[in-house]
């Protein structure tokens, strides 16, 4: 048996075509595309497309219509449940009894819908009222667009641009959490509907998606203070974590917060200014703090700002990421249909030692 890796860190479970991290150079690239050119040029659900189909003109359907039954206004669960109940709803065949074709109509079909699911959610979290007539929602011009409307009657183009940016740029990033989770059920044969919804489920822990819900307050702190060296000196003597820096696959800039960093300044967040100068001092004392590792600003940093910039709060930020992430958990989920191989990793025992219970008194 090769050596144990505490969390299966470097080691290599799946041979992929669908996304390239430049580590050293600090680019991004799904199926051999440059993300940087595509922002602002096509719209997310083409984006989808490549991902998916790798074919920059085809696209994310739009959802169909439908109703969630029990939205509770909690965006990330709702996403979860609902998800999984649409795989009774439209009666979803099993990835190894369907086709690859009928696999991807379902992936496009459920991802268009979870799109809808978030939106319909934060509504109800908004106390908006009733849902958004569909003739309204067809008026937008890209899900972002049609997202905004759907949620809130009417869509800002600030607003629009924020999140399609965010969507492209978060819209895969390889074999992560909620992606290995994704491949792992879909290795099982499940439905598209069950790895959609399990995905979800591992993206709603802390640790995978959830740092730009605390990049705000952390902004807050700083301004309201009004010295980021002070703040950042207080912060790590008494063992805090900076939010939005260090990346466990690029050893040079994260190429997404470059991206969103140039959108915050072209969108004017407000945050911009008290970013810059945190941002600075923290790689400075990161750099002082830990010489041997790179801690450069990632994607989560800048996030949070353009997020903001379209009145995303902290507690929608998940379901939004999961949003993003449908079109990298559909490409993985057909991938991994084709392989055809169940995941089944091997653990080491080491637990007690052959031994007998003493007799119960």
């Amino acid at each position: 048996m090769s050596d144990f890796k505490p969390g299966l860190e470097g080691v290599v479970a799946v041979e992929t075509e669908i996304m390239e991290p430049d580590r050293e150079g600090g680019a991004l690239r799904y199926r051999g595309v440059d993300v940087e050119p595509l922002v602002g040029r096509v719209p997310y659900e083409n984006v989808w497309g490549l991902l998916v189909d790798d074919d920059i003109d085809s696209k994310m359907p739009d959802p169909e219509a439908y109703e969630p039954p029990a939205l509770t206004g909690n965006a990330p669960a709702d996403l979860q449940t609902e998800t999984a109940r649409l795989s009774g709803r439209w009666r979803m065949g099993k990835l190894n009894e369907i086709s690859d074709e009928q696999a991807r109509e379902d992936l496009g079909r459920l991802s268009a819908q979870m799109m809808s699911i978030v939106a319909r959610s934060a509504r109800v979290a908004d106390g908006l009222g009733d849902p958004v007539p569909d003739e309204v929602v067809a008026q937008g011009e890209t899900a972002a667009d049609e997202f905004l409307l759907r949620w809130r009657g009417e869509a800002d183009p600030r607003h629009a641009k924020a999140i399609d940016t965010y969507w492209i740029c978060t819209a895969e990033h390889g074999l992560n959490a909620s992606t290995f989770t994704a491949r792992v059920v879909a290795s099982t044969g499940a439905d598209c509907a069950a790895a959609l919804s399990a995905a979800v489920g591992a993206l709603s822990g802390p640790l995978h998606g959830g740092a730009p819900a605390y990049v705000i307050p952390m902004l807050e702190e700083v301004q309201a203070l009004g010295d980021p060296e002070r703040w950042v000196g207080e912060a790590l003597a008494a063992g805090k974590r900076i939010m939005g820096f260090g990346h466990r696959v690029y050893r040079a800039e994260d190429p997404r917060s470059r991206i969103l960093k140039r959108t915050a300044k072209e969108l004017e967040s407000p945050y911009v200014d008290v970013a810059e100068a945190l941002e600075e001092v923290a790689l400075k004392a990161l750099r002082e703090r830990h010489p041997e590792r790179v801690l450069a600003t990632n994607v989560e940093y800048y996030s949070a700002i353009v997020l903001d910039v379209a009145r995303i709060s902290p507690a929608l930020a998940p379901a939004m990421f999961a949003c993003s992430r449908v079109a990298g958990w559909s490409a993985h989920i057909l991938e991994q249909k084709r392989t055809g191989r169940l995941f089944r990793p091997s653990a080491r025992y080491v637990g007690p030692a052959n031994r007998t219970l003493s007799p119960v008194a």
